[in-house]
Parts: C-alpha cells; sequence; structure tokens
C-alpha cells in the first residue's frame, strides 16, 4: 500500500519512454484497492481511478510516439541532423529572398534612377512672341531663337493668334499651351527711341520684355531649369543689345545730355521681368502634391494587411463562400479608404493647406473625395495582388508599385526618356495634377484625372475577382487532392494490419 501512495504522475515518463517490454496491462483494474491520503501530497481515491488516467494518454501516444523536440538547445552549425535539415531550409529561404532583393535594386530601382539620369532628354517648349514689331522685337525674337538650350527648345510665334495681347499670351501659359513665353511688349522700340530722342530719367528698360511661367505646374522644373534658364538667356540677349545701342550712340550728338539724365537708356536700354503666373506659394502643398503621396500608398498597404490578417485570424477566408469572401473585401476596403482619407484630408486642413483656390469652400469635399478615389486606386491594386503573391511576397509589389509612381513626379514628363510617358496614366501623376489645381489653381483637368484613377480602380476590382477564384479552385484542388491520399495511405495501413476497415 505504500507504492500506491506515491505519486503516479510520476510514473508516467516511464510510460512516455518507448520500450518493447513495456505493454498495456490486459487484466481489469475494477477490483484495484484503493488508497489512504499521502501526506505528502494529500492525494486520495482509487488506484483505478489514477491508472485509468495515464492507461488513456498511453492509448493516445503509443508505445513508438516520437518524442517532442527540445527547444533551445541546439547550435546552428551543430550536426544534428534536425539542424541540419532546418539550417538547410533557412538558407535556401533567407538566399532566395536575397536574390529577389538583389533583382529589384538592378530593375525596379533602376526605373528610379533612371528618371534622374542625363535630363533633360528632350528639351521643354518655349514660345517667343513678338508684339511689338519693331528693331527691338525683332532683335530679341532673332536672338531668343539662336539661343536654343537643351532645356528649353523656343519657337516663334506671331502676334496674330494672340490678338488679346499679352493677357492671351499669360492665359496661354496657364492653359499649358507651352511651359514658358518670351513676350516683347507692345510699344517697346517706340519708347526706346522716345527716350532716345528726349531723354527721360522715368525711363524703365524692364518694361522692353516680360516672361511669363507658372511655378505651380511643376515647381522643380520652374526651379531647376525654367527660370535659370529663361534668365540666362534674357541676360545674354539684353547685354548683346545694350552693347550695340553703345556703339551706335558714341557718335551722338546728345550722348552727354542722355548720360547726364537718364544713363539707363544707354546701358540698359532693354530688360527683362518674369511674371510667375501660378506660383507655388504654399510650402506644405509638397506633402499632399509628392512626398505625402508615398505615404498614401503606404497607409493603403497597411490597410491591406490588416484585412489580410483579419480574414485569416478570424477563418472568415476558410468558411466564406466565394461570392462572400470577395463582397466583404470590397466592402471592407471602401469602407476603410472612405476613413482614411477624410484623415489624410483633415491633416492637410490642420497644416493649413488651401484648398478653396479653384472651388472655394467646396474644395475640401472634392479634395477628400480626390484622396479617397486616389486611395482605392493604389490601394486595390495591392488587394488584388496579395491575394496572388500571399503576405511572403506582397512586399515586392509594393516597391515596384512606389518606384513606378514617383519616378514620374519629380521631373516633367517631357523632360525624361519615352519610356516615362506611361507616368500619365498612373494615380500618382493625377493626383497630384488634381491635388494642385485646387491648392494653387493650376490648369483644370481634374475630370480627366479622376477618369484615369477609376480606371485604376475598375482594373483592380476585375483583377481582384479572377485572382480569388484562382487561389480559391486551387485550395479545393489540393484539399481534394489531400484527402484522397489520406484515404489511400490509411486503406494501405488497414491491409498491412489485416484488420477490417472501420467506418
Amino acid at each position: 500500500m505504500a507504492s500506491y501512495s506515491q505519486p503516479l504522475n510520476n510514473r508516467l515518463d516511464l510510460l512516455r519512454t518507448p520500450s518493447p517490454v513495456i505493454q498495456r496491462p490486459s487484466s481489469p483494474y475494477s477490483d484495484w484497492p484503493s488508497f489512504t491520503p499521502d501526506s505528502s501530497t494529500g492525494r486520495s481515491g482509487s488506484y483505478r481511478e489514477e491508472c485509468s488516467g495515464i492507461l488513456t494518454e498511453w492509448d493516445t501516444l503509443g508505445p513508438n510516439h516520437p518524442q517532442p523536440r527540445q527547444r533551445y538547445t541546439k547550435q546552428f552549425l551543430g550536426n544534428d541532423e534536425d539542424i541540419i535539415v532546418s539550417r538547410r531550409r533557412y538558407l535556401k529561404s533567407y538566399g532566395g529572398g536575397l536574390i529577389l532583393v538583389f533583382l529589384t535594386i538592378f530593375t525596379v530601382f533602376t526605373v528610379f534612377w533612371g528618371s534622374l539620369w542625363m535630363i533633360p532628354v528632350k528639351p521643354l517648349e518655349g514660345l517667343v512672341v513678338d508684339l511689338d514689331g519693331g528693331l527691338v522685337g525683332l532683335n530679341v525674337t532673332l536672338a531668343v531663337l539662336g539661343m536654343s538650350t537643351s532645356y528649353t527648345r523656343w519657337s516663334y510665334t506671331s502676334a496674330v493668334d494672340f490678338p488679346g495681347g499679352t493677357q492671351e499670351v499669360s492665359q496661354a501659359i496657364q492653359d499649358e499651351r507651352a511651359w514658358v513665353a518670351i513676350v516683347v511688349n507692345p510699344g517697346a522700340s517706340q519708347r526706346l527711341n522716345t527716350a532716345l530722342l528726349n531723354p527721360d530719367s522715368s525711363y524703365n528698360g524692364t518694361q522692353a520684355i516680360t516672361a511669363y511661367i507658372s511655378e505651380a505646374r511643376q515647381e522643380t522644373a520652374f526651379r531647376n531649369f525654367l527660370r535659370p534658364q529663361t534668365t540666362l538667356v534674357l541676360d545674354s540677349v539684353t547685354s548683346k543689345f545694350a552693347v550695340a545701342l553703345a556703339r551706335q550712340m558714341s557718335a551722338a550728338s546728345n550722348l552727354a545730355s542722355i548720360m547726364s539724365s537718364s544713363p539707363q537708356t544707354v546701358t540698359q536700354p532693354i530688360y527683362f521681368s518674369i511674371d510667375n503666373l501660378r506660383p507655388f506659394h504654399q510650402p506644405v502643398a509638397t506633402a499632399a502634391t509628392f512626398v505625402g503621396l508615398i505615404y498614401m500608398l503606404i497607409l493603403s498597404f497597411f490597410v491591406v494587411m490588416v484585412g489580410n490578417s483579419a480574414r485569416s485570424s478570424s477563418g472568415l477566408k476558410k468558411q466564406l463562400t466565394l461570392p462572400s469572401l470577395i463582397k466583404l473585401r470590397f466592402a471592407s476596403s471602401f469602407t476603410a479608404y472612405l476613413i482614411v482619407s477624410l484623415f489624410y484630408t483633415a491633416l492637410n486642413k490642420a497644416f493649413r493647406l488651401n484648398m478653396s483656390e479653384t472651388f472655394g469652400s467646396r474644395g475640401f469635399i472634392i479634395l477628400w473625395m480626390l484622396n479617397w478615389i486616389g486611395m482605392l486606386s493604389v490601394g486595390l491594386a495591392l488587394e488584388s495582388m496579395i491575394t496572388i503573391l500571399t503576405p511572403r511576397y506582397i512586399p515586392f509589389f509594393l516597391i515596384l508599385w512606389i518606384v513606378a509612381n514617383n519616378s514620374v513626379c519629380m521631373n516633367p514628363i517631357e523632360m525624361l526618356p519615352s519610356f516615362y510617358r506611361y507616368g500619365y496614366g498612373v494615380p500618382f501623376y493625377n493626383i497630384s495634377r488634381a491635388t494642385r489645381t485646387l491648392s494653387m489653381g493650376t490648369h483644370n483637368e481634374i475630370g480627366l484625372n479622376i477618369a484615369v484613377l477609376f480606371v485604376w480602380i475598375i482594373i483592380s476590382c476585375f483583377t481582384l475577382v479572377v485572382f480569388q477564384w484562382y487561389v480559391r479552385k486551387r485550395e479545393i484542388r489540393r484539399q481534394v487532392h489531400g484527402n484522397s491520399k489520406s484515404l489511400g495511405d490509411r486503406e494501405k495501413r488497414v491491409a498491412g494490419s489485416g484488420a477490417p476497415p472501420t467506418t
């Protein structure tokens, strides 16, 4: 009886140890004696009850049950069979992932680097308009046309094409018919001749030429290319004109009078001013038109990953029918992006981004809807691709999606190689264009921009349905194949044992 009072759980280790000697007792144990409480364990009851639990576990484990692996006991370079298999799997998985990273560098990243290399490949369009029709207009026009650079290609436009004068020229720049226009203002030659004949101390040579540019159309192009090159060209033209005029005036009888009362008439007979029609006057707009678009895409990626995790952890992915699963994914995405885009738009409002330049007080609602459609256009593409790529490989598509969109927003597409003409159809470009219209009053093509975004949404919705159908079909096929294989293995085991199959 003393042995019965020992903790029987200590004997479980013996039962778990595979040994051909240990056999399950076959005799009944209904009449096994009871034991009294033990002073060390406080246990009481019948020996039959204790052994019943142990034998039940024995039946579950079986004498040949494999031992569980011990954790946290091995070295990475060990010679144990298990660690060798695990190490081989690790190196295969890790090495394969690194190869994909290397391929990403030399395939995807080259798209972005190429958009900055050796630009401009093509010059931007510039207009030269002579509204003067005199000596000044002729000299300036010929000089500018002879100084086309790699950044700007100047073309002459007759004054007949602009019957509205300088106002119509400025409107042409705002309508994006060209990137820059150099205009010789009406009466430039007449004012100069009058000042030379009758010296005028109030003569201002900068009234002769005006350059019209719109910075808000593309601030990078304005700051790095358009304004510096236009200034360089006009400085050269006006200085050469001044030298030529000084030579002509060197023998003039009234030269002394001119130099004493209005010397600027000789030293700077003509000059220019730059009229920035749509200044990029809101630094915070950079977030909404460029950098913030990357953050918008990353937020969309978070929504996709959260949704995928929720469907997997809840079991809905395996429980719902195909139509129900597709409806759930669409409803979740459209609702989530509506709310996230509201907060994103409110962030711009909190930092005083002016949204009323074109549509007044309706600007906030329009920008919210634009951001919602924009998030759907980039987010549904991720939602579709994660179906086929799985969370393991979706980051590689994310990098491609960011680079493809971002590469065409830093500089004008007109300056880039022809390959980058795809940029007119990507979401970032159209979101940026529409945002500039709302916040800075640039050329209004919001209807076209939103139409492009809707095309992306439709494409992503279609591919999501197709990919989800394919994945579900593949899962069902694997499940049927797995069940058939398990049934075949079971029948083989039963046939080998000679026992009748159980149903």
